[in-house]
């Protein structure tokens, strides 16, 4: 019996190292909106930057709420310059994931967008809840 018990502690230490922990991205203050189109990326981003917005507008980025785009500004701005001057990897290769709450204005979003491209970076995610296919049925 013994021995049984150290192979499920073995398998349950092992399963705890190697589960993915991407939903660490995730912001409970923001509600993705469903869509039919959304689906999960084929890979995993290599250098993923998320910035989440809120219903109220505001911006939470690395854990931070930021209350305007001037903040927003300068915070993507450090992070450009730590990215340059370290060289850890190229500004070409981040790409910013936006997890926009469905009662966030689109135009906000459009305005997150310029604010990125404006600063250098190119590649771009959005997300959204993945909702079921609906199909209507001939009769």
């Amino acid at each position: 019996m013994t021995p049984m018990i150290d192979i499920v502690f073995q398998l349950l230490a092992f399963f705890m190292f190697t589960i993915n922990f991407t939903n660490t991205e995730q912001d409970q203050r923001v509600t993705l909106p469903a869509s039919e189109l959304a689906k999960p990326p084929e890979a995993p981003y290599d250098h993923p930057l998320t910035i989440h917005l809120t219903d109220r507008g505001e911006f939470i980025y690395a854990g931070n709420a930021l209350r305007s785009l001037d903040e927003l500004r300068s915070a993507l701005l450090r992070e450009k310059q730590i990215i340059e001057r370290y060289a850890l990897e190229k500004l070409s290769d981040v790409t910013i994931v936006i997890r926009a709450d469905e009662d966030a204005s689109t135009g906000l979003v459009q305005e997150v967008i310029q604010l990125c491209q404006e600063l250098g970076f190119e590649r771009f995610a959005l997300r959204g809840k993945q909702s079921e296919v609906r199909t209507i049925g001939v009769q």
